[in-house]
């Protein structure tokens, strides 16, 4: 790896975390690309990226974050069902589902949920605008369909932003929380990983690991910004038909 894939991966980190195109599936896909190894300094370069991008999250909702002590109740109730079933199932989804064709599937199944769920989803007056006063057993439900996203290729932002959208939220709000879920779940999540392969930081690949940061906290910001505001007037069908496109696409490549 070197400064110019650093640069690459932290933009397609900070890009795709956020919208919901799942950015493990792009990750991989990318790597590849690249001819990048999946080796010890990935691992933890994939993490710090990571944590930039969770930061942009933080950046935009301090405000939030820090007045409201139930938000956190909420999102701690709907980051339990994915890191219950994360530590079981961690090892066997890396070693079995971490491959192209499993993302390129994902994608293509994914992508068709999205358009058929926003195809008959009606937003009503009646539906949540707050994330703030979602209900706990929302809120694990929720979690549950972030869950799904275990699985490469099926993206957290999407599988968690139509649990949302079917329990009864506003697209925004559902999206917001899906935003907000984001910092338990990918601090859990990276802190596990960082433990792991803290060894194999050092002074030669440090400059890297900054740069990825950067790109990923930057991009990031900006994804959600734009994401934020184009959902106002916007479904997610553009993103499910490019799912299902750059699913095909790479299904054909990689075979």
């Amino acid at each position: 790896m070197n400064i110019v894939d650093s640069i690459i991966l932290g933009v397609v980190e900070g890009i795709t975390e956020f919208l919901p195109i799942s950015s493990t599936g792009h990750m991989i896909l990318v790597s590849k690309l690249l001819g990048l190894q999946q080796n010890s300094f990935e691992k933890i370069f994939e993490i710090v990226i990571q944590l930039g991008a969770i930061l942009a999250v933080v950046f935009i909702y301090k405000d939030r974050l820090i007045k409201s002590i139930e938000l956190w109740k909420k999102l701690l109730a709907a980051f339990i069902p994915t890191g219950i079933l994360g530590l079981l199932f961690h090892k066997f989804i890396e070693e079995k589902l971490f491959n192209p064709f499993v993302v390129s599937v994902m994608l293509i199944v994914w992508g068709i949920v999205f358009i058929v769920v926003e195809l008959l989803y009606k937003e009503k007056e009646h539906h949540l605008k707050d994330p703030e006063k979602i209900s706990y057993l929302k809120a694990i439900g929720i979690g549950l369909f972030q869950s799904l996203a275990m699985i490469p290729g099926t993206s957290r932002s999407g599988s968690t932003i139509i649990g949302g959208m079917l329990l009864g939220m506003k697209r925004t709000a559902a999206t917001e929380f899906s935003f907000l879920l984001a910092i338990p779940t990918m601090l859990a999540a990276t802190g596990f990983e960082l433990m792991k392969n803290f060894h194999s930081i050092n002074a030669n690949n440090s400059i890297m690991l900054l740069v990825g940061f950067l790109t990923a906290l930057i991009s990031a910001f900006l994804a959600v910004k734009w994401l934020l505001n184009y959902i106002k007037n916007h479904t997610f069908i553009p993103f499910g038909i490019y799912r299902i496109l750059v699913g095909i696409t790479f299904l054909l490549f990689f075979l």
